[in-house]
């Protein structure tokens, strides 16, 4: 069976590096399955989660904000965030949910301007936020 090599990369190192059977992406337009001889094509990665087919196994890895670029033989991700269920902090997590949902409420109440950037980073921080609590509990 014809793979893929699948390249994942985060400030902090390579995140996962194999080949793969297929791989399944949280693109901007919404999740987009890649198999070997995909269409060429760059896109924007939303936080959610990769999943992962090799011999006939999946793993699960939420990811945060970056890029893809696939070919016909290769994807490379570049994120800010990846993390395999094992490395996620579940409690850590639940907690950023929480800060972000406080942060919301409480300028809701106060009535209080939040600029555009703040609203961007609470966005961010809790789609990250989910995509690493579906990842961690997906078995549970």
């Amino acid at each position: 069976m014809a793979t893929l090599k699948l390249e994942i990369l985060t400030p902090e190192g390579v995140a996962y590096s194999d080949d793969v059977e297929m791989v399944l992406l949280p693109a901007e337009l919404g999740e987009m399955g890649i198999y070997p001889m995909h269409v060429p094509l760059m896109t924007r990665i939303n936080p959610g989660e990769v999943v992962v087919t090799k011999d006939a196994h999946k793993l699960h890895l939420a990811i945060g904000e970056g890029f893809a670029e696939v070919t016909q033989t290769r994807v490379s991700v570049l994120a800010d965030m990846a993390l395999e269920e094992q490395h996620i902090d579940e409690a850590a997590a639940q907690a950023a949910v929480e800060r972000a949902q406080a942060r919301i409420k409480e300028a809701a109440e106060k009535g209080a301007q939040i600029s555009s950037e703040e609203i961007a980073a609470v966005q961010v921080m809790l789609a990250k936020s989910f995509a690493q609590l579906k990842v961690k509990r997906r078995r549970h």
